[in-house]
């Protein structure tokens, strides 16, 4: 805990000198001016800043708090206790393809292809297996249908080698199914809950402390829960397998040399029983469990970052965030945004001024406004810039 008494004295300075009440950045005023090619940025910390600050956590950790200390202090009058998670959830793993090719990656293995219940082929010994569009964009190319099923056995460990939208994962539990929506296919992956989806969460490095990655299981379990309501059209899912939602990579989790081992036995010391495990509950339900890398010295509610209140969000210092030893990447940045990516993100024909108009108490920018060169303004949340501009985090000021 003495780490922490430092980090918090650097909390108020750290806020005071890097990030500025407000700010604003113009072209060179002149009959003939033009929008600026560039807009460059300082600020500090990674992501939304809501919920639980993986780095801070990290820091906890090392200070020797446990999981659940950590999870209360980021998350507001919760209670981490077991819960049924026997679910099966569905990840998307492929979104909008066109084409994806799938094969076994251990000898002795077989991939199945099932319409329904019904066996349409099997593939063996590393053999590739490509599905795509038809051309009337509502069947599946080679099988006059809309949805398949893929599943895989036998070899020492079955695993079937996913390669669609430019990358390839590897993946060991549950099915794939394929789907035609809106004329492309969606691909995703069907698996328990309880141990397998949260074995392929890859949110933190494996070797960090333990009470980090058991805190991250947990959030990651809670998340996941919130999201069990109705399969979402457009992805054929619950959640998505990247940032949209929560980093899923399958079996290259488990599966990284010495590492894996280390995650596997933190998700299942979160595990109470073969039928549940420690979640975040407010009110007796799931939170959606938000979490990120770094801020800027204090984390954000949910209507500081987004406008919408939850309970169980809250803003608390960070200091470890802004603690060049503990975040040497993300400690403090500078950053560049394109004029293309800044018009786009006001959804003006250019910018030729920016300015912040508010932050909020943890010092994130809350507002910002762009002006276009006849004159128009729009303006937009802090959160939603820095995702458009592509800026590390609302933790930012303008420079010159």
């Amino acid at each position: 805990m003495r780490m922490f008494k430092k980090y918090l004295l650097l909390f108020a300075s750290a806020l005071t000198l890097a990030i500025p009440a407000t700010n604003s950045f113009s072209a060179p005023a002149s009959a003939d001016s033009t929008a600026p090619a560039i807009f460059n940025f300082t600020g500090a910390g990674y992501g939304h800043g809501v919920g639980m600050s993986q780095i801070g956590a990290k820091a906890r950790a090392i200070a020797g708090e446990s999981a659940t200390a950590i999870l209360k202090y980021y998350y507001r009058n919760i209670d981490v206790l077991p819960v049924v998670d026997t679910a099966t959830i569905r990840v998307n793993i492929g979104h909008a393809l066109k084409s994806a090719s799938f094969a076994t990656s251990s000898t002795g293995s077989t991939l199945q292809l099932f319409n329904g219940e019904n066996l349409i082929t099997t593939i063996a010994n590393k053999k590739v297996l490509t599905l795509s569009v038809a051309s009337d964009l509502k069947t599946i190319q080679g099988y006059n249908l809309s949805l398949l099923t893929l599943r895989w056995s036998g070899g020492a460990t079955p695993v079937v080698t996913f390669t669609g939208g430019g990358s390839t994962d590897r993946y060991r539990y549950g099915q794939i199914q394929i789907r035609i929506v809106k004329g492309a296919l969606e691909v995703t992956n069907s698996l328990a809950l309880h141990d397998e989806y949260l074995l392929g969460i890859s949110e933190v490095a494996s070797n960090w402390p333990a009470a980090i990655l058991e805190a991250q299981t947990i959030a990651a379990r809670s998340y996941a829960l919130s999201k069990m309501g109705s399969i979402k059209v457009s992805c054929d899912c619950h959640l998505y397998a990247h940032i949209a939602d929560q980093n899923f990579v399958g079996y290259a989790k488990e599966a990284e040399a010495k590492l894996g081992k280390i995650w596997r036995a933190a998700v299942l010391r979160t595990n109470v029983d073969t039928s549940t495990g420690l979640a975040i509950l407010s009110g007796g339900k799931p939170i959606q469990a938000y979490y990120f890398s770094s801020s800027g010295g204090a984390t954000q509610t949910t209507a500081d970052a987004w406008g919408g209140y939850t309970a169980y969000t809250q803003s608390v210092p960070d200091s470890a965030s802004v603690d060049i030893a503990l975040n040497p990447r993300f400690a403090s940045w500078n950053a560049s945004s394109t004029q293309a990516l800044v018009a786009a993100a006001f959804g003006l024909p250019n910018v030729t001024e920016l300015e912040i108009i508010s932050r909020n108490s943890a010092g994130a920018v809350t507002w910002i406004k762009g002006t276009s060169s006849d004159g128009v303004s729009q303006v937009l949340r802090g959160d939603t810039f820095r995702s458009r501009a592509k800026l590390p985090s609302p933790w930012f000021s303008l420079a010159s």
